[in-house]
């Protein structure tokens, strides 16, 4: 199911809209295994159904989490794949309130016993409906562009034990200033979950390495490894191995419309090592 709702999604993204019937056809499963997904997917708001297929959820504010949830959907599944490898069952594992992060919890739903602590809504609900991992939530207030809960205080979780890995995306990333965001309430937000973590881990797709941020929230002595696909160059590789903080690089698959503009390559990877943190 999990293959399909990524494939759903980036259809949609490219489409436009999609019909149950051509679904039905393309990915080899029933009408009703399809109506089922779509139903799955509008419930986490990722797509908006309509009689006969579904749409994107693009008519508010609201519906940018489901926008950015469909660009790079098969990119973000490799990259979630790789990423759940290093959460164990019974694991405290904190997941932020970035696409790529949700698709790394998609991977997780069979890990057994774990906590996830999350400011995402989304990502809260994805544990709660599909896996039995107990789920904490910060308090904070509602920001909608994120669907996350920021301005949470960092005495909600001083004192409250450790976590043991946490898996954060970002806007954008340099050597310098570490893992970016924009906004510099949802940076505060973050930067409270990475205070927490034992184990910090950037998850983002290639196109993040070129992107700008103002607000650092993970600097490069809090992570230990980024994980992203191979349209990253070697400089890129080499500038964060020279600090210290491991790359993996994924295959980047290609569209189901068709190849993507830069051609994907056997995945270049090395087993992470934790890095130590004071």
């Amino acid at each position: 199911m999990l293959d399909r709702e990524a494939l759903i999604l980036e259809a949609l993204d490219v489409a436009g809209a999609v019909q149950v019937t051509e679904l039905a056809s393309t990915l080899g499963v029933s009408a009703v295994t399809v109506r089922k997904d779509l139903e799955q997917l509008e419930r986490r708001r990722l797509l908006r159904r309509i009689r006969g297929g579904a749409v994107p959820m693009r008519s508010s504010v609201e519906g940018a989490y489901g926008e950015r949830m469909r660009e790079e959907a098969r990119v973000k599944k490799a990259i979630g794949q790789v990423a759940a490898q290093l959460v164990q069952d019974g694991d405290v594992v904190a997941l932020d309130s970035s696409t790529t992060a949700h698709a790394v919890g998609v991977e997780l739903l069979d890990r057994r016993d774990l906590v996830v602590v999350t400011q995402s809504l989304p990502m809260a609900m994805l544990f709660l409906e599909r896996s039995n991992a107990e789920v904490v939530v910060p308090g904070g207030v509602l920001r909608r562009q994120s669907a996350s809960l920021v301005g949470t205080g960092a005495e909600h979780l001083v004192g409250r034990g450790r976590i043991a890995v946490g898996i954060f995306g970002c806007i954008g990333l340099s050597v310098e200033r570490g893992l970016l965001e924009l906004a510099p309430d949802e940076a505060a937000a973050k930067r409270t979950l990475v205070d927490a973590c034992d184990r910090v881990i950037g998850v983002l797709a290639a196109p993040k390495a070129a992107g700008f941020g103002y607000h650092a929230f993970a600097s490069a002595q809090d992570l230990s490894t980024i994980i992203t696909d191979d349209r990253v160059g070697d400089q890129f590789v080499a500038d964060w191995e020279g600090v210290g903080v491991q790359v993996t690089r994924v295959a980047a698959p290609a569209s189901i419309s068709g190849p993507t503009s830069v051609p994907a390559t056997e995945a270049r990877a090395s087993t992470p090592s934790p890095k130590e943190h004071p």
